[in-house]
């Protein structure tokens, strides 16, 4: 690979357009309005047409003030439909922006013959073409839509700069917001109108529809990683420029292993950035697929191993009091659980000094024997709690206080003792341990 100062202007627009969309993107995905973005980066081709027609020309300005105006206009119009024809949001969204796209595709298609104007640079872009339309800017010659996807950037920092609070209780407290004096559906025009604006920027580099990538894609990863607000601002944007530069070298790299040369790069990027998705949606560490998958398993080894060890304690009292006869009747495969999860929990308990296995026969430690207590307690005084207040029959307790058991905390139980009044008995008639025996830790 041959790398060029074509190359690096590719990379530059392409990590502008990127990282401006993902900035604003973010406000839509924590808004819960990812749909939103979409809908305006096709309803924004009749103003795109109109500008074309009036100005007979492909003027910036002309095209901002275009997309702009219908930007907003997509944004009033699907709050109104929205708000009055009881339609919902989503359906709403779909309503406006599928038809202002079919006007502005018809528009674009009248004008193509009057108008420089190509619909296909529309809708899938020309980032390998940009370093050729230049300006001259400080003496130096620079892409034109670098230049105008720089001032897209620094519009949105600015915005996002001067109006970070704003931006943060209207995005997760619209109507608090209005409660003290500012006026949300005003911040939504104005950043509605920003994403119009970056539409327009980024059309010749990434096209209409490959905008909606890095308008989406970017925050839903960040959104994936972390729960913070401002790290997830910060990390949008650093994943959709990685994406842009990896996309371009990935456009003029892989194609060659299967023997073709290159592949459009406005593509590439999107792809490298929807591979990012499903690598964080896989290895996130809290919203990870195989995270959850983690966590599911060691809360269901956790709930195995204070079965056996409840098991065990009710063995014990079997014994009339005494572990070591009680204890008998608690072989292996006497605690009732898959074989997998059996040996794994048994195999943490032991290494944990919370049991002993000595001729097939399982018995609890001292300090299985204190972990089990709390557990059993936590049942009893659980059983006896529903039996005062929600006067439910004997036989409809213990399922729950099975599930609950595992979730109840040292404060719980002590908060349901003292409701309970201290009581001593369960509803079936078994002894619930004191507050002195139960004192441990749970494995």
């Amino acid at each position: 690979m041959e790398w060029t100062l074509l190359d690096t202007w590719i990379v530059t627009a392409g990590v502008l357009c990127a990282t401006s969309c993902a900035l604003l993107g973010s406000f839509l995905v924590l808004r819960r309005m990812s749909m939103m973005g979409d809908a305006i980066s096709h309803a924004v081709l009749p103003g795109l047409a109109i500008a074309f027609l009036i100005a007979n020309s492909r003027a910036s300005l002309a095209m901002f003030i275009g997309a702009a105006i219908v930007g907003v206009l997509t944004t009033l119009l699907t709050q109104w439909i929205h708000t009055l024809g009881k339609v919902d949001e989503s359906a709403s969204m779909g309503v406006v922006f599928t038809t202002m796209f079919a006007i502005g595709l018809v528009l674009i298609v009248r004008a193509a013959d009057s108008v420089d104007l190509d619909p296909g640079c529309v809708l899938y872009g020309a980032i390998e073409l940009t370093p050729l339309d230049t300006v001259l800017l400080f003496g130096l010659e620079v892409p034109r839509a670098v230049v105008m996807l720089s001032g897209a950037l620094l519009l949105n920092l600015l915005f996002v700069a001067l109006f970070y609070k704003e931006l943060r209780i209207t995005t997760f407290d619209p109507a608090l917001a209005t409660t003290v004096g500012i006026h949300a559906n005003r911040m939504n025009a104005v950043l509605m109108t920003l994403v119009a604006v970056t539409t327009v920027a980024s059309f010749e580099s990434v096209g209409s529809i490959l905008v909606i990538a890095m308008l989406i894609v970017p925050a839903a990863t960040a959104h994936l990683l972390t729960d913070r607000y401002l790290t997830l601002l910060i990390l949008s944007v650093l994943l959709a420029g990685a994406s842009a530069g990896l996309g371009h070298v990935a456009a003029i790299t892989v194609p060659t292993w299967f023997g073709f040369p290159d592949t459009t790069t406005a593509g590439m990027m999107a792809v490298v950035v929807g591979l990012m998705f499903g690598l964080a949606m896989l290895a996130a560490p809290r919203h990870g697929i195989v995270s959850k998958i983690v966590h599911r398993l060691a809360l269901s080894l956790r709930i195995a191993r204070e079965d056996v060890l409840g098991r065990l304690y009710r063995a014990e009292e079997a014994g009339v009091g005494s572990p070591q006869s009680g204890a008998q009747a608690a072989s292996p495969a006497s605690v009732g659980l898959p074989p997998m999860i059996r040996r794994l929990a048994l195999w943490r308990l032991q290494r944990s000094g919370r049991i002993v296995l000595a001729a097939d026969v399982l018995r609890l430690t001292e300090a299985g024997r204190h972990d089990a207590r709390q557990l059993v307690r936590a049942h009893r005084l659980w059983e006896s709690y529903l039996a005062k207040h929600f006067e439910l029959p004997t036989d409809h307790l213990h399922e729950s206080a099975e599930r609950a058991e595992h979730f109840i905390s040292d404060a719980m139980n002590e908060a349901m003792a003292d409701d309970l009044q201290n009581v001593h008995l369960d509803p079936h008639g078994k002894v619930i341990p004191g507050r002195e025996e139960s004192e441990g830790t749970r494995s």
